[in-house]
């Protein structure tokens, strides 16, 4: 592990470095079972906690295999999987490089699931931490029922202290129906359906998108409570919720591919109150033009109004800290305009009513 650790400290120092897009084949011997997908995008820090979790898993480690797929280029990342491979034999431990940066989570995983060689293809992502268990309950689990895939249980831990906006928006990972933070497919389901659309370039909706194409085309698509992985909940600059709006940009696709299930199976509500606050901003200087100028006070105050009640609703139970409640106030203002934006040009990019 020190060599690993001199070569993420070498890496931050700029130290340079041949890149190869993949480990070294296997050398012969019995296959794996299963295949560990994991995609990572400049986190070796959190990756290296997630390759020791998944090195000590309970289930034997010529049992199961690991292919990290690097979709940021990052030479840390590089060298920190090329180390860990060489310092264990086993599991085998494989680096994959995609063939563009931060092409996204979709294409990192196609990649890795198209180069696994066991017959059930586990995803998870670089910044999880797998319990002991992880594996062999869900290798037992997709053994035991003719699932074409299966979701385990994520779970978010908080600490004491009320949690921010955007630790309580990650624990909404616990109650998701089907998540590649922690999924194991068969192998040839995935090549039945030609893996991830990845038109799905963010980390966002590309796994129910998957999901809804095996229960349609496969079979169906379990849980298994017992299959554990933790997600901590990553550290985000200033401001994470804007950056977060363009994912309904993907909810319009995910709409436009699956109407029927999108209804059915957790589609995001048309946020109402956003169009509403939207609607009226537009209409104080439409009615100062005009020369309402009641009406542009009262639109104003109205708009300001549902700011400050979504605001509010946001910091319900969350971190009443100075910092957070300001962050709160701002983004509230901003968010709405931002979220209509993205839905209106998901809709018009993918030909698709959605609001």
């Amino acid at each position: 592990m020190s060599t690993v650790m001199g070569d993420l400290a070498g890496a931050a120092a700029g130290q340079a470095g041949t890149v190869p897009v993949q480990s070294a084949p296997h050398a012969g011997g019995e296959g794996p079972r299963l295949s560990v997908v994991v995609p990572s995008c400049g986190r070796p820090l959190s990756l290296l906690r997630c390759l020791n979790a998944l090195y000590a898993q309970t289930l034997a480690g010529k049992a199961f295999e690991i292919l990290v797929v690097d979709d940021g280029h990052d030479d840390a990342t590089r060298r920190l999987v090329n180390g860990l491979a060489e310092e264990n034999e086993s599991p085998r431990l494989r680096y994959l490089r995609s063939d563009r940066a931060r092409g996204g989570p979709a294409a990192a995983r196609n990649l890795g699931w198209r180069l696994a060689h066991g017959e059930i293809v586990v995803f998870t992502d670089d910044d999880t931490v797998p319990q002991e268990d992880w594996l062999a309950q869900g290798e037992a689990a997709m053994r035991a029922g003719p699932w074409a895939a299966l979701a385990g249980r994520v779970t978010v831990p908080l600490g004491p202290e009320p949690p921010t906006d955007h630790a309580r928006t990650t624990q909404g990972l616990e109650r998701t129906e089907f998540v590649t933070a922690n999924a194991f497919v068969r192998r040839r389901a995935l090549q039945q359906i030609k893996g991830f659309d990845e038109r799905f370039t963010r980390a966002w909706r590309e796994d129910s998108d998957l999901q809804f194409r095996l229960q349609d085309q496969v079979g169906p698509v379990g849980r298994c409570e017992t299959a554990v992985v933790v997600h901590p909940v990553r550290g985000e600059r200033w401001g994470v919720s804007l950056r977060q709006q363009k994912n309904a940009f993907f909810e319009a696709l995910l709409y436009a591919k699956h109407p029927r299930r999108y209804r059915t199976q957790g589609g995001v509500a048309t946020p109402w109150l956003f169009y509403l606050i939207v609607l009226l901003a537009a209409a104080v200087p439409l009615f100062t033009v005009l020369d309402i100028i009641g009406s542009a006070v009262v639109s104003g105050l109205l708009c300001v109004g549902l700011i400050l009640r979504l605001a509010a609703q946001r910091l319900k139970g969350t971190s009443h800290r100075s910092d957070h409640v300001l962050e709160m106030l701002v983004t509230s203002a901003l968010i709405p305009f931002l979220s209509v934006w993205w839905r209106l040009r998901g809709a018009w990019h993918f030909r698709v009513f959605f609001l």
